[in-house]
């Protein structure tokens, strides 16, 4: 029993004195990074995307969706400990909605009921 503990501070001692041992640790600060993707499904009507860039203190980027009713929503924003998340969101296109209709939904009153 105090061999093992003797053991375990041993290398607890050692990890502690090396801390490489860990991985890399970066004392730059964080890293700047940027990344961008889109999907446009014209079978489907899927079309989608976004764009995040970051100078590793503050970050800015932009998506959009295509809506059901045919508009396009872009959303613009940044974040930074200072502001925090900050968003503008804006549409294009007009609103199209069906001028047609399917048969009314008619429920029957006397005797077609669930009892």
């Amino acid at each position: 029993m105090i061999s093992q503990a003797t053991v375990i501070l041993v290398v607890l001692a050692a990890a502690h004195a090396n801390p490489d041992n860990y991985g890399p640790v970066y004392s730059s600060g964080p890293i700047p990074y940027g990344f961008n993707y889109a999907v446009n499904d014209a079978y489907k009507g899927t079309n989608f995307g976004q764009s995040e860039k970051s100078d590793g203190n503050s970050l800015w980027g932009s998506y959009t969706v295509a809506l059901p009713d045919g508009r396009k929503q872009t959303v613009d924003y940044t974040a930074d400990h200072g502001r925090g998340f900050v968003a503008k969101v804006s549409f294009s296109g007009k609103a199209q909605h069906p001028k047609v209709s399917g048969p009314a939904v008619v429920f029957p009153q006397n005797g077609g009921g669930y009892h």
